[in-house]
């Protein structure tokens, strides 16, 4: 019965920690992808306008990344997006290390 138990803990450690690393690549990702998609939009929103898309992106990717620096200089902003990304992590990797102490109780 206790191999049973420790496999189904295991299992659970498994899927808390595929869980936990989702989580943390859906996060970076969209930290990545937010200015891309920024500039898609806006490419779109020019061509709507009536300005062809090679022109929209031309105004768009430079808009964008005036966006971005102004994230970037503003106080504490880019350390707290990046310090709630590793307190992501943290918390992962607690929850799972936490399923070994109920496996060392089972045994």
């Amino acid at each position: 019965m206790n191999k049973i138990n420790v496999a189904l803990v295991r299992l659970l450690q498994f899927v808390v920690f595929v869980l936990f690393t989702f989580m943390v690549l859906a996060y970076f990702g969209a930290l990545i992808l937010v200015p891309l998609d920024l500039v898609v939009l806006l490419t779109k929103l020019l061509s709507f306008v009536g300005i062809s898309t090679l022109f929209g992106a031309i105004v768009a990717i430079p808009v964008v990344g005036y966006l971005g620096m102004i994230v970037y200089k503003t106080p504490g902003l880019l350390q707290m997006l990046i310090d709630t990304g590793v307190d992501l992590v943290k918390t992962g990797k607690q929850r799972v290390e936490a399923f070994n102490e109920i496996v060392d109780s089972i045994k």
